[in-house]
């Protein structure tokens, strides 16, 4: 008997042993909450965010990884939309014999094509994931980039041949809307704001940065002859590091999901058509400006719009997008400390006056004070661009607030996140239309102090939309500080 007791015992920690082990196979195969589930192609399927302990674990540093490499495609981004409004300033001394209502389309192009392709390209994360999108969107830098490079080879280039590759530099332009669609997955709500700041600031930087290094690539090796095709060249490389880089060390998120419904509805929301007005005024201030910047400055002042260091030109226009990119944050951080309206209403009244002092002190053909009043016009356009971007999430979630159903605000809340890239969409048509109004100016009077004008009369019309939607007394935005 005790035998068999033996034996029956002997099997039953046979079976024991043997059940525990496969529990143990099992726990080691099932991806912990502290693991990245990769499939093939770089796609994570478990990605939680708000979970601190993945957060803590492998999210954070899996998130700024992917953010930095994000922001360096979009910094090329920004640098390739950039490029024709740079090289439009050269043609003429290069020898195109393009007019000056031509020059002025090349400078404008690509931002009318980059802000209507932020609206597609906000959903083509979602749709292709965040690194292969990225991947496809800076192969597509390629083609403005090198198409610029073998127009500018000579001046047998119809002009119909530049004005399209003007467009497809539109390219960068989109990018921007990607991107920051790409980061918001990657991050928790109460770190999404930093992480998209972070983002649109580097992405603006490229601005800056196209307008230092161009003019320097094409002559500083010119001995005696502008070498416009580097303009172009020079980014291929990095644009091909970003390539391999995005595949190597990027991800795709497999809860990444699109709203189009959302963004249709949004459409019908009259806060998306007054808080777009907005950011017309302040980002499309800052592209505008940005681009038009190195032809407003060879006009006005042709002898001092740059120095000579060796070989080497260096344009004082880069300075302009270079304080507008820095200010940017700030306006983000002032907006959460005062209000977003206010920040937004104060920018566009400095934005005002410092344009009004543009245009009181043209005649005297002073560098040094056109700098200066220009450099504030930066630097206000880039504080309001942070504090209108701020305002959207807060007028919406109050909107949110004021409905009496789950389902209600849940509309709202779809509503708000299609309202941030289809805002930045609609505000970079801004750099399309402040061109536009100079060239039109110049061509029309002779003058640039008409397109200023209108922009003073714009500006103060923003203001008192501003003041009368988010501040008069009385409202619930005024009230809640938005």
């Amino acid at each position: 008997m005790l035998k068999g007791i033996n034996h029956e015992w002997k099997g039953t920690l046979r079976v024991s042993i043997r059940l525990e082990s496969q529990a143990q196979t099992t726990t080691t195969t099932a991806p912990p909450t502290t693991a990245l589930a990769i499939t093939k192609g770089r796609w994570i399927t478990n990605w939680d965010a708000e979970n601190p302990e993945f957060w803590n674990s492998v999210g954070r540093a899996t998130a700024t990884r992917n953010l930095k490499w994000s922001i360096f495609a979009e910094f090329l981004g920004f640098i390739v939309w950039q490029l024709f409004a740079i090289v439009a300033v050269y043609l003429p001394t290069a020898g195109f014999d393009y007019t000056t209502s031509q020059l002025f389309w090349l400078i404008s192009m690509p931002s009318l094509v980059g802000a209507t392709l932020r609206i597609p390209y906000t959903f083509m994360v979602a749709r292709f994931g965040g690194r292969n999108w990225t991947i496809i969107s800076a192969l597509l830098l390629l083609i403005p980039a090198g198409g610029l490079a073998l127009a500018v080879s000579t001046t047998a280039t119809p002009f119909w041949v530049m004005l399209v590759l003007a467009g497809l530099a539109g390219f960068g332009g989109g990018n921007f809307a990607s991107s920051m669609a790409n980061i918001t997955y990657f991050y928790p709500a109460a770190q999404k704001g930093w992480a998209l700041g972070l983002n649109a600031a580097g992405g603006n930087l490229g601005a800056a940065v196209a307008q230092l290094l161009v003019p320097i690539a094409i002559t500083i090796f010119a001995a005696g002859s502008l070498q416009l095709p580097m303009a172009g060249l020079i980014w291929i490389p990095f644009i091909l590091l970003a390539v391999v880089g995005a595949s190597r060390h990027m991800h795709n998120l497999s809860n990444a999901r699109s709203d189009v419904r959302g963004a249709l509805a949004c459409l019908g929301e009259k806060h998306l058509w007054i808080i777009a007005s907005l950011y017309i005024g302040t980002f499309g201030s800052f592209i505008g400006f940005s681009a038009v910047f190195p032809k407003l400055l060879l006009d006005v002042f042709p002898g001092f719009s740059s120095f000579q260091l060796g070989t080497a030109v260096i344009s004082l226009a880069f300075l302009g997008p270079l304080v507008g990119s820095l200010a940017r944050p700030y306006g983000g951080k002032l907006g959460d400390r005062f209000g977003g309206a206010r920040v937004t209403m104060s920018s566009l009244a400095v934005m005002a006056a410092v344009t009004v002092g543009v245009i009181l002190t043209l005649p005297l053909a002073n560098l040094w004070i056109f700098m200066a009043l220009f450099l504030a016009l930066f630097t206000t356009s880039g504080i309001g661009n942070g504090s209108t971007y701020r305002m959207i999430p807060a007028v919406f979630a109050l909107r949110a607030a004021g409905e009496t159903s789950a389902e209600a605000r849940a509309v709202v809340a779809r509503k708000a996140a299609a309202a941030l890239g289809l805002i930045s969409a609609i505000g970079a048509y801004g750099g399309f239309l402040v061109p536009q109004a100079l060239g039109l100016s110049i061509a029309r009077t002779g003058s640039y102090v008409p397109a200023f004008g209108v922009f003073v009369a714009v500006y103060l019309l923003l203001m008192c939309v501003t003041w009368y939607c988010y501040l008069r007394r009385g409202t619930i935005y005024a009230d809640q500080g938005v």
